[in-house]
C-alpha cells in the first residue's frame, strides 16, 4: 500500500500546516516599471487537504505557486514548507527540500519519450544519485492505477495515463506537498475527470496535500476549498466548492474588475 511520509490515515495527516505564506510580496522589475505580482499574501495550506487557486490572468496565482514551492524567491515575507523557512535555507538545502519534500505536476507531462513509465518515475531519483527502492515505485504505480502499464512508453499511453505517470513521479519521494500547475490543461474532459478523481482519492486516502492552480471551475470543484486571487491579493475563499459556485465567483470578480 502506498503511504506518505510518516502518514497512515487521513485523520493522522490532517494535522498541522504543510505550507504557510505570511505577508508575501513578489515584485518584478520591467522596462515599464515595477510589477507587483503578489502584494501581501498570507495563506495556510493544512496537511491532508486539497486547495485550488484561481483568478483572472495576471492575478498572481502562478507566482504564488512558484514562491510557495521554492521555485522563485519572495521580495519580502515568509514561506514555510514542512516547517522549514525557505528564505533561511542555502541554495543546496533548498534544492534538497524540493527534491525530498515537494512534488511537482505541470500541464506538460514532461516525460522522456524513450523511457517506460517505470523508468520515467525513477529518473529524477536516479539523476539525484538516490534511486527509489523498487517497492516504492511499485506502490506509486499501483496508487495511480498503472501497474499494468509500467513497461509502456509515453507514446503507448493516453494523455490521462501520461499525467498519472507524472503524478506517480511526484509521489515517489513521499512528499509533504504536491504543487500542480494546470494539471488538466492539456487533457480532454474524460481524462481530466480521471486525473482529478485520482488526486481526490490520494488526498482522501493516503492524506496527500495538494495545491493546484487552475482556470477550470470543474477542476476546482474537486478541491476542499478555492482561494481566489486578484491583483496579487487574496480576494476570497470558497469551501466545499461546486463548479457552479466557482464559476459564479469568477464571473463576479470579472464584473467588478
Amino acid at each position: 500500500m502506498f503511504t506518505l511520509r510518516n502518514r497512515t490515515t487521513v485523520k493522522e495527516s490532517q494535522v498541522g500546516e504543510a505550507v504557510e505564506l505570511v505577508e508575501v510580496h513578489k515584485e518584478y522589475s520591467t522596462d515599464a516599471g515595477v510589477v507587483k505580482a503578489l502584494a501581501g499574501v498570507s495563506a495556510v495550506f493544512e496537511a491532508g487537504t486539497f486547495t485550488a487557486v484561481m483568478g483572472p490572468s495576471g492575478s498572481g496565482k502562478s507566482t504564488l505557486l512558484q514562491c510557495a514551492a521554492g521555485l522563485d524567491t519572495v521580495t519580502s515575507g515568509q514561506v514555510r514548507v514542512a516547517g522549514a523557512e525557505l528564505s533561511g535555507l542555502s541554495s543546496n538545502a533548498l534544492t534538497i527540500l524540493r527534491r525530498d519534500r515537494i512534488g511537482f505536476v505541470f500541464q506538460a507531462f514532461n516525460l522522456i519519450p524513450s523511457l517506460t513509465a517505470r523508468q520515467n518515475i525513477e529518473l529524477p531519483r536516479r539523476l539525484a544519485g538516490r534511486p527509489a527502492p523498487p517497492g516504492d515505485v511499485d506502490a506509486v504505480l499501483e496508487s495511480v492505477g498503472l501497474t499494468d502499464r509500467a513497461g509502456h512508453r509515453p507514446s503507448e499511453l493516453s494523455g490521462g495515463q501520461q499525467q498519472r505517470v507524472a503524478i506517480a513521479r511526484a509521489l515517489v519521494t513521499r512528499p509533504d506537498v504536491v504543487f500542480a500547475d494546470e494539471p488538466t490543461g492539456a487533457l480532454d474532459s474524460a481524462s481530466s475527470r480521471e486525473v482529478l478523481k485520482l488526486v481526490r482519492g490520494l488526498v482522501d486516502g493516503p492524506g496527500l496535500t495538494v495545491v493546484m492552480v487552475t482556470h477550470d471551475p470543474r477542476a476546482a470543484s474537486h478541491a476542499d476549498r478555492v482561494l481566489f486571487l486578484a491583483d496579487g491579493r487574496i480576494s476570497g475563499e470558497l469551501a466545499d466548492p461546486t463548479a457552479d459556485l466557482v464559476a459564479a465567483q469568477l464571473a463576479a470578480m470579472e464584473a467588478g474588475a
